[in-house]
């Protein structure tokens, strides 16, 4: 079928819920996959693909008449300040994605609360616009970084979208909740929170709302996982992708297998499965969908707890997973 065709024949009759589509604005050596070969003191002298990505998702989102949530590094933003005025010249939200993607659990509390406000800081005078949500390098507010929900609230966001209610080597909450809901603070404050999405399968939490998953699962699998969350459970999902997987002639470096096989395997067909799921479901923002729902309320202590309980358990040895 062609793009026109697809874009023509869209029908949201049995997937009525619009779902959050976003996008984490960062170069392909940012990623943890490829930590060993792109060290953060060699990433100024590689070659940026980041802004030709970017403007080509834009492009394919125009194409289907979709507007969504870009969560912009900072790193990206203070080099590339066209592709933020892009994204909102586009109609698209603007979102935070941190300053210098290090994971959260690895950082101290005070540069991860400089680097918070600098990034948010450093949007809002590129863009003019208010920036409302963000998210975790490789969703690391995990056991080891609740903490980092206070900053988040404190420095000024109304949501976030990076904990994710299920296991992997790099990331997880296990036991957090699966759909939107708002955090509240000792002090009375709220942060809405809009996880990854995920479904139960095999007695656990699978990850099933894009980047390495939608690359490695067969696309009817994705489809199922996402039709059940939208149908069976009347809620809405999140997919998030990034710009270096549509791009399939990005430089491949020698790493070890496990990340390999989490950052290359099947980019070449990422566009093609993206444009499918852009015709057969309907997408917005992330921040319209937060503020269109009547949330439940989730004490932050909930998440204290679960910190506490997962770090006192025993981590099973768990496969090699996308990121």
């Amino acid at each position: 079928m062609s793009n026109e065709s697809q874009i023509r024949n869209r029908d949201f009759t049995a997937f009525p819920l619009s779902n959050a589509f976003t996008v984490d604005v960062e170069e392909h050596f940012h990623v943890a996959a490829l930590k060993e070969a792109f060290g953060p003191a060699t990433w100024t002298s590689q070659a940026s693909r980041v802004e030709n990505n970017t403007l080509r998702i834009l492009d394919i989102l125009r194409q289907f008449d979709v507007t969504g949530t870009f969560f912009v590094l900072g790193w990206v933003a203070d080099r590339h300040p066209r592709v933020v005025r892009a994204i909102v010249d586009a109609g698209h939200e603007l979102a935070c994605h941190g300053q210098s993607h290090q994971l959260i659990y690895e950082q101290e509390p005070a540069v991860f609360r400089d680097e918070t406000i600098r990034a948010k800081k450093t949007l809002e005078d590129i863009a003019g616009v208010e920036v409302a949500g963000y998210r975790a390098a490789s969703y690391s507010i995990t056991p080891k970084s609740v903490w980092a929900l206070d900053v988040i609230h404190e420095a000024g966001f109304t949501y976030d979208s990076s904990i994710v209610p299920a296991r992997h080597d790099l990331y997880g909450c296990i036991g957090a909740p699966a759909f939107p809901h708002r955090i509240r603070f000792g002090g009375g404050g709220e942060l809405a929170e809009f996880p990854p999405s995920t479904i139960r399968l095999l007695k656990q939490q699978i990850p099933i709302g894009g980047g390495g998953y939608f690359r490695m699962f067969p696309y009817w699998l994705t489809r199922w996982g996402l039709r059940a969350i939208n149908n069976r459970s009347s809620k809405p999902f999140s997919f998030y992708m990034h710009p270096w997987e549509i791009d399939t002639d990005q430089p491949r470096v020698r790493v070890r297998w496990k990340s390999r096989f989490r950052h290359y395997t099947n980019l070449h067909q990422f566009e093609p499965r993206l444009r499918r799921l852009l015709s057969e479901f309907d997408f917005t923002s992330m921040r319209s969908i937060i503020d269109s729902m009547e949330l439940p309320i989730v004490d932050v202590e909930r998440y204290r707890r679960t910190a506490v309980q997962q770090r006192d358990a025993e981590c099973d040895t768990s496969p090699a997973q996308p990121s």
